[in-house]
């Protein structure tokens, strides 16, 4: 008798959790038709002149520290090539490169008008002497 007791609320209890999960289920967002949010990447690639001295280019870092600050980019990082073993396909040739990312295409554009910007970018141009913009939109 106690074993039927046993199996019977194991049953109640195994068909509570289902009928809960299935409820649960129901209220809870579809995953499948949620859309990522798209993400747009600002890539900058730099060569600085090769008459700077050290400290001036080391002073170029602050180009990106000022761009930092501003409004409507995020998670802005900026490093030197890797050092990676050389391969056909890998171009170490530049000196600098920033990334940053922004929620909407209108906003990176906002941003390159913004007259902090051009002041930054006023200031530190005549430190390179090419620069290349690469902006993607991941989906």
């Amino acid at each position: 008798m106690e074993r039927r007791k046993f199996l019977f609320r194991s049953l109640q209890a195994s068909v509570l959790m289902l009928i809960s999960g299935s409820m649960l289920a129901s209220v809870l967002p579809n995953t499948n038709t949620i859309k990522p949010k798209k993400v747009y990447t600002h890539n900058l690639f730099f060569w600085l002149r090769k008459d700077l001295s050290a400290a001036e280019v080391k002073d170029f870092e602050n180009f990106f520290e000022g761009l930092k600050k501003l409004p409507y980019q995020k998670n802005l990082r900026y490093g030197k090539p890797a050092g990676s073993s050389p391969r056909a396909v890998l171009d170490s040739s530049y000196t600098y490169n920033c990334s940053m990312e922004f929620e909407s295409l209108e906003e990176l554009e906002a941003y390159g008008k913004l007259p902090d910007h051009l002041a930054l970018v006023k200031k530190y141009k005549p430190m390179f002497e090419k620069m290349l913009v690469y902006d993607t939109v991941y989906n």
